[in-house]
């Protein structure tokens, strides 16, 4: 091989592997700008993430919302946000206050004791009874149902007075009621399961509207606030003139004869 030939040959040979070099170069800083861009991408991706989580979490929840939303009142209802709610014969002179949590259990071992006299009490015109629901199982529980289940009664009130004793008594009632741990009153399709056991409410698409819309949620709060407002603890809670009904022992009736025993008394004082 001449010398010519030969510095050619290494001519050609460093020309290759310049080019070779220039190549490379070219495909490492385009793979640097795709890792780049991947980067930027996820990092945006990330960053718009936590900004709707952000968002979302500082949205008012439903219960929240409902405080400003339109105060809708039942029919059957007086007082300033329709939370005074009396059912009974006008000429009633005497009247009982019953305050109450759609959750509490002891209310629904009442209800489920009692519910049947008080019923039958208020129709013979012995007194009329006036109605204040509780919500403070949802506040010590972080849950809904207490709210969602007076806004569902608010509803059946909307419908009659009979539709609402019945309601109330069918969510008490031992096959409806849950554990206070359970928190099932907050299921619309439960509370609607539950009306459908009740004639006036059965099928009633205008009351199963009302609790899918939550019509009355607004109107389920002023009345948990009028209960806050009573200076009442605890529930069952009966009061006439203005005076706690106890046993002897100092708790609420719980059974029908010591219902009648103590409701008498009051009646005559």
């Amino acid at each position: 091989m001449s010398k010519r030939n030969s510095q050619a040959a290494k001519t050609a040979a460093r020309e290759r592997l310049r080019a070779e070099r220039e190549r490379e170069a070219k495909r490492a800083k385009v793979k640097r700008q795709i890792v780049v861009a991947c980067s930027l991408v996820g990092v945006l991706a990330i960053a718009g993430g936590i900004g709707y989580w952000v968002v979302q979490a500082n949205k008012p929840g439903h219960w929240e919302a409902a405080q400003d939303a339109k105060l809708v009142k039942p029919a059957n209802t007086t007082g300033e946000n329709g939370t005074t709610v009396v059912i009974g014969e006008s000429s009633a002179k005497k009247t009982l206050e019953l305050y109450e949590d759609p959750r509490c259990p002891v209310c629904a071992q009442f209800e489920q004791a009692v519910g049947e006299t008080v019923e039958k009490d208020v129709e013979d015109g012995k007194y009329k009874v006036q109605f204040v629901g509780a919500t403070f199982i949802d506040d010590s529980t972080n849950g809904e149902g207490s709210k969602n289940a007076l806004s569902a009664l608010g509803a059946a009130l909307d419908v009659g007075p009979e539709a609402f004793l019945q309601y109330k008594s069918a969510l008490y009632s031992a096959k409806w009621h849950p554990e206070e741990s359970d928190d099932k009153f907050k299921d619309d399709s439960y509370l609607i399961e539950v009306a459908d056991t009740v004639d006036a409410l059965k099928g009633n698409k205008e009351f199963q509207d009302a609790v899918k819309n939550g019509t009355y949620d607004r109107w389920a709060l002023e009345m948990s606030e009028k209960f806050d407002d009573s200076g009442v603890r605890g529930t069952p809670t009966l009061k006439m003139d203005g005076k706690a009904l106890t046993t002897s022992a100092g708790g609420p009736p719980m059974t029908a004869e010591e219902f009648t025993t103590v409701v008498d008394a009051a009646l005559k004082g």
